[in-house]
């Protein structure tokens, strides 16, 4: 079967290419990895290395198609580039803090000893939002454990992923260790479903991977790491500085034209001194530029990623307003032949029965509560649990956030898309299961191992067994 991707913003067809064999590429993944496994660690750091240095070396290559296939702009694509090098450095770390060898001295001068080892074929699906840095995240880690790795790239972005793996490959990793398996949802099942993999590492929609938990529920020997998005509050209450305030909201809502799973989805502000902080947001909000990623003036917004996704987004604001909400921003479709979607805020104080359902894409909804105790209750309302953030000047209120704020991610006068990839990354609720990636995706690569050690067999029974005088007798 023949598979295309075409360039959002211009429709133009970028890559062409066959589905792939997931039982062919898991079995060949299978044949290779015991032998990747068995070099030793710094064999496969310098391996990463000399791969790091090749996506250095092609990154106006990488860049661009990027911005072609997801349709982001050019500085934002360069800036992922950026985040795949850089994650090889902070990969070696989190692996050494992560999963080091530890020694400890036992009774009758016995060693114990814990060593980590790989679990063998991991698969790893990957999303199109960022669809080098992602994937990028899960595979560098499980690589640099030991692991071979089949790779799905979304299919919405396949150019990326065939280019991606080919780094690896001319890194002199071989290329049976980082298979890159092409297709559709089908394919992504039929790998997921595998009885030869011994895990699953996903990033992408709640709902898929609330579909995948179900799937792995009867397979407890394969590790299954979910990282999904979020419907993610960001409290607005008692700011210094309206304008750095009003920048903040705008950056966690509309970057990456709100397709980054910590994106701000719900707006809390305090009713009654609320309307100074949106004027400058909706000042701010009017001077967006939004335009295709190789535009001058360089734009904040690209389109998402097709007409489909931009459909849907239109879909989930016209069911806001249908209950209620108010458009303060209108969500305008440029052309409607291209997923070219303006910045959107819908004040849904007094909506009906609203959807806790993540909106992926540049729609802002804003809710309005008398008190801090309302503003965190709503925040909380929410089965996700990724991120958050609260902006105020008032060390204690984010203090009281923290500790009853209800997400993996929690900001202080920060966006909530601000996620460094030297600290753990994961959500709560129904935004992953419990196993964070970034700087901790070395805990899902490896399984600990604990060995009791001697030189010398020595032992005795000291109890429970017959007088062999008695038993002579």
């Amino acid at each position: 079967m023949v598979m295309k991707s075409f360039a959002p913003h211009s429709g133009e067809e970028i890559w062409s290419g066959e589905e792939g064999d997931p039982a062919e590429a898991i079995a060949k993944a299978r044949e290779a990895q015991p032998e990747w496994a068995r070099q030793p660690l710094a064999y496969r750091t310098e391996a990463l290395r000399r791969f790091a240095n090749i996506v250095r070396e092609r990154e106006d290559e990488l860049a661009k198609l990027i911005s072609m296939e997801t349709g982001k702009p050019h500085w934002e694509a360069k800036t992922e580039v950026g985040a795949v090098v850089g994650k090889v450095d902070i990969s070696i770390n989190a692996h050494n803090e992560r999963t080091p060898t530890r020694k400890t001295e036992g009774a009758m001068n016995t060693k114990i000893a814990v060593r980590h080892k790989p679990h063998g074929v991991l698969a790893v699906l990957g999303p199109y939002n960022f669809p080098a840095h992602l994937p990028n995240g899960h595979i560098v880690p499980a690589l640099l454990a030991g692991n071979a790795v089949v790779f799905k790239p979304s299919e919405k972005t396949p150019a990326v992923g065939e280019l991606l793996a080919k780094c690896f490959h001319d890194a002199g990793i071989d290329e049976r260790l980082v298979a890159c398996v092409q297709g559709g949802p089908d394919v992504g099942k039929a790998i997921a479903a595998s009885d030869d993999i011994d895990g699953l590492l996903f990033t992408g929609s709640a709902k898929a991977g609330r579909l995948l938990h179900r799937a792995f529920a009867d397979k407890p020997q394969k590790i299954l790491a979910i990282e999904a998005g979020g419907n993610n509050p960001l409290i607005a209450w008692d700011v210094a500085d309206l304008d750095a305030a009003a920048a903040i909201i705008v950056q966690s809502a509309f970057l990456s034209a709100g397709q980054r799973c910590t994106c701000a989805r719900r707006l809390i502000v305090q009713e009654g001194k609320e309307e100074k902080l949106l004027e400058k947001v909706l000042k701010l909000v009017d001077r967006i530029i939004l335009d295709e990623p190789f535009a001058k003036p360089e734009p904040f917004m690209g389109p998402v990623i097709d007409n489909d996704a931009a459909d849907f987004i239109q879909a989930q604001y016209i069911a806001l307003l249908a209950k209620g909400g108010k458009a303060i921003r209108q969500l305008k479709r440029l052309d409607e032949n291209k997923p070219l979607l303006g910045p959107a805020i819908v004040d849904v104080t007094k909506a009906r029965d609203r959807l806790d359902e993540e909106i992926f894409g540049p729609v802002l909804q804003l809710v309005r509560v008398p008190d801090l105790d309302a503003a965190i209750a709503e925040a909380n309302n929410t089965r996700f649990g990724l991120a958050a953030s609260i902006l105020t000047k008032h060390p204690e209120e984010y203090e009281r956030f923290w500790a009853e704020g209800r997400a993996g991610v929690i900001n202080w006068n920060k966006p909530t898309n601000g996620a460094p990839s030297t600290a753990p990354f994961g959500g709560i609720g129904i935004s992953g299961n419990h196993r964070p990636s970034a700087f901790y995706a070395a805990d899902y690569c490896a399984y600990p191992v604990t060995s009791v050690e001697s030189d010398l067999c020595r032992a005795t029974i000291g109890q429970g067994l017959a007088d062999p005088v008695m038993l002579e007798d």
